[in-house]
């Protein structure tokens, strides 16, 4: 009998954690290197926000609160869900954890049964088929790569589902793409999906403040109301508000899948921090004008970015419409060797090489489901960004 589990057999290590680990040790030993495989804002949690976890602290809030949330929280979650996305819920339609990736793990661990699908479209977030896996569930993958602009397409959705299919997981603005649905897209795939009732939708808009070029998010629910009650609608405050490191995600869906993730959660961590709580009150019910100048820093950032990615590097970038990551093909150059003499069979390969050779750290495409590709996170500021561009264009140009 072996000592560790077989379900965690199944579950590959996060390739994005590892790659910024492998950075950090490089760094601590003295090495320059450019972070850009992580995704996290680079700005500080707004001011009235702090102040609000402070003035939590200082009133005695930092006793258990409920499992689901505070009630503050989710009335705050439920007004924003109806100002921004035209969900009319309430408090209890809302539920808070620890992260927006506890809700991805507590939906599906409280309904997936060996057996079950998940379509999940390809690139995905690494974490996405993991946590099916580990659900003891199958990912069934419908591949949405650049022909299509990162986009699951409708035929693709429907030849993806099965009798067996039980949700289906949408990511938009996508990490690691950057692509946005438009409501027209999220339209057809709706379209699908109302003719398969036992599939239900787990849709991340963790990313829902940052399109760019003026674009307008929608979400699922919104643009089809007779899907939201089988659809999973996850948001939270890591990336609108720079608050990666308070874990707090939010999410509105049916009640009893919501009851049924309370309780698996009130066995496993109980409430997210009450101080993270009450900060959260302030970030949703608090000014957002922020967030414009967030919004335009990152698209110039994103700018930048794809301009010198393509600037005669072998790369092929497209523009992304949302998030701050870019995923360009790498495909030119394999097969090719490095300055430094790596042979570059695949993308793996291509990001190993280019972070011994020029301190630049990427996350490989492979990690993301579509190989030939790497993903860039843009959450930097523009002088990091327009050195690691140069030393990107130095080692393609190396490439023979």
């Amino acid at each position: 009998m072996g000592f560790l589990s077989d379900a965690l057999g199944r579950v590959a290590p996060s390739a994005t954690v590892a790659i910024s680990q492998k950075a950090r040790d490089m760094q601590r030993e003295g090495r320059d290197v450019i972070a850009l495989s992580a995704g996290e804002p680079d700005f500080d949690t707004p001011l009235n926000v702090r102040q609000a976890a402070i003035r939590a602290m200082g009133e005695g809030k930092t006793r258990y609160t409920n499992v689901d949330g505070i009630i503050e929280l989710r009335e705050a979650v439920a007004a924003k869900f109806g100002r921004d996305n035209g969900l009319q819920v309430t408090a209890a339609d809302c539920f808070v954890s620890s992260g927006g990736k506890q809700i991805i793990f507590n939906a599906l661990m409280a309904t997936l049964n060996p057996g079950d699908e998940v379509v999940v479209p390809v690139p995905y977030w690494v974490s996405y088929p993991e946590i099916v896996r580990l659900c003891g569930a199958e990912p069934v993958f419908a591949v949405a790569d650049a022909a299509t602009g990162f986009k699951l397409s409708p035929a693709a959705l429907e030849a993806a589902i099965t009798p067996r299919t039980k949700w289906l997981i949408l990511n938009t603005p996508s990490n690691p793409t950057g692509a946005a649905y438009s409501a027209a897209e999220l339209k057809g795939l709706a379209a699908v999906l109302l003719r398969h009732p036992h599939v239900h939708i787990l849709t991340d808009d963790i990313y829902e403040v940052l399109v760019y070029d003026g674009g307008r998010f929608s979400t699922i629910a919104q643009v089809e109301p007779a899907l939201q009650a089988r659809t999973l609608t996850m948001n939270g405050v890591s990336k609108s508000h720079a608050m990666t490191g308070w874990r707090i995600g939010y999410c509105t869906g049916p009640r009893p899948l919501l009851a049924a993730m309370t309780k698996l959660q009130g066995q496993s961590t109980n409430n997210a921090s009450s101080i993270s709580q009450w900060a959260a009150v302030e970030a949703l019910n608090g000014n957002q004008d922020f967030l414009a100048e967030w919004r335009k820093v990152f698209q110039g950032r994103r700018d930048l970015v794809v301009q010198g990615l393509n600037a005669n590097t072998g790369l092929d970038c497209l523009v992304p419409e949302g998030a701050f990551y870019v995923f360009p093909s790498c495909q030119r150059l394999l097969g090719k060797t490095s300055a430094g003499g790596s042979l570059l069979a695949n993308d793996e390969d291509f990001v190993l090489a280019l972070l011994e050779e020029s301190g630049v750290a990427l996350v490989h495409g492979a990690a993301f489901g579509l190989p030939g590709h790497f993903r860039l996170s843009y959450a930097a500021s523009n002088g990091e960004l327009e050195e690691a561009v140069a030393r990107i264009q130095g080692f393609c140009a190396g490439i023979s």
